[in-house]
């Protein structure tokens, strides 16, 4: 663990001395890393037996998260809404 807080405060300290600099390169690296670091992801998982057999019950349990995140944040939502409305027409009464 200290060793990645020590590679992130490196790469800040990295950041701050070259922040005048012009690193147009920097947005396309970070995406093709990103991309690799998916792609090395994808065969790790594809390696895992235990996990490829168990795939239908993680994207149930997948789903059903989603679905109560989003009915959460509709409901909350709402909620505020009906909330900041409401104080409104009592300002304008």
């Amino acid at each position: 663990m200290l060793v990645i807080i020590a590679i992130m405060f490196a790469g800040i300290l990295t950041g701050y001395l070259f922040r005048r600099k012009n690193l147009r390169f920097i947005p396309t690296a970070i995406t093709v890393f990103i991309w690799l670091l998916l792609f090395l992801l994808g065969i790790e998982v594809g390696n895992n037996e235990t996990l490829i057999n168990s795939l239908s019950k993680l994207g149930a349990d997948a789903m059903i998260l989603t679905l109560g995140a989003v009915a959460g944040s509709i409901c909350l939502s709402w909620l505020l809404w009906y909330v900041v409305n409401r104080q409104q027409r009592t300002k304008n009464v």
